[in-house]
């Protein structure tokens, strides 16, 4: 149970409401509106994510939700040896990816993120966040993984309908995941890793719809920093764009679209195309959806998992089309 008095004395606020709001809390507070959210990671993790926000609006990218110090100056409380850390409440609607007006709103913030994020060092005291030069050896390990599923589903004596779902189609998946690496593995991967090492730069990593809020004035305000760490900043833009690829048919009206929004305010750099095809191309949402369900990660009751997997596989020509188009469209060789 979280003890309310002890929020207030550690972040020296009155809270007059508090009511849950999907996965955090909204507080009503003699200091205005505030989200309070409890974390389930480390101080360390938490200290390079306040950092990294604090770079963010020190670069003039002010629009996040900023971290509340406590009454000793560190960006969170302590209770019960549970995490909590308080932020502005940011008022507004999700972002939504149907419209392509919103969508382009979105990749323009996340290109000025991307150019606020740069020469970032995180504070001494914090745990340092990177992706970068792993892709290779993640997306291997995780086309490795394909097969120990299904080799997990094989010793089973009753398949459900994902077992027999999963079987039927895993070896797409693995081939368009093969596919992917090799892509990967000839493209210039590793100099745009040093670039963004050289550029201390960072990744939102988890910038959805959800994570996207507009005011008003159609203004972007980013929040949940959570997953943020260094990383190449085609991964973001490769998960955004899957993000809303899948709500649309994987129509590559979309996918020009945020490209052109991005390249406005940060152009991409010609070799950034074919790591961003290489990401785009690995059936991550596959694999994810199957670990998750192997792996007991979530949950899900058994038709969630099975209407998730059914439509992932349904995609399949749409995908297909998509990544032909894609790599015509930007000379992906």
């Amino acid at each position: 149970m979280m003890r309310e008095f002890e929020i207030e004395r550690q972040f020296d606020i009155k809270i007059e409401t508090l009511k849950a709001n999907k996965g955090v809390y909204y507080l009503k507070t003699n200091k205005g509106e505030k989200c309070l959210k409890k974390i389930n990671y480390g101080p360390q993790k938490l200290l390079f994510v306040y950092g990294a926000k604090e770079h963010l609006i020190n670069n003039g990218f002010n629009a996040v939700d900023k971290y509340f110090l406590n009454i000793e100056g560190e960006p969170y409380a302590l209770v019960n040896e549970d995490l909590y850390t308080l932020s502005e409440w940011i008022e507004g609607r999700e972002c939504d990816f149907h419209n392509i007006d919103e969508v382009k709103i979105a990749a323009r913030t996340l290109a000025m993120l991307h150019e606020a994020s740069k020469g970032y060092d995180p504070p001494e005291n914090s745990k340092l966040k990177s992706d970068l030069g792993r892709w290779t050896h993640l997306m291997s390990k995780r086309i490795k993984s394909f097969d120990k599923m299904r080799d997990m589903v094989r010793k089973r004596s009753n398949k459900n309908e994902f077992d027999l779902l999963y079987l039927k189609s895993m070896e797409f998946y693995k081939d368009i995941g093969r596919k992917a690496l090799k892509t990967l593995e000839s493209s210039e991967y590793i100099r745009l890793c040093d670039i963004a090492q050289n550029d201390k730069s960072f990744c939102h990593h988890d910038f959805t719809y959800h994570n996207i809020i507009l005011d008003e004035e159609n203004k972007c305000h980013v929040i949940d920093f959570d997953y943020c760490k260094r990383e190449v900043r085609t991964f973001d833009i490769s998960n955004f764009m899957i993000k809303v690829l899948k709500r649309v048919n994987w129509d590559i009206n979309f996918a020009n679209a945020i490209i052109s929004s991005y390249n406005e305010v940060s152009p991409l750099l010609d070799i950034e195309y074919k790591v961003l095809y290489a990401y785009l191309q690995f059936p991550q949402r596959y694999w994810r959806l199957a670990n998750r369900y192997y792996y007991n990660e979530v949950n899900w009751g058994q038709n969630t998992f099975g209407s998730k997997i059914e439509s992932i596989i349904n995609e399949q020509e749409d995908m297909l089309k998509f990544l032909e188009g894609f790599k015509n469209e930007y000379q992906v060789e």
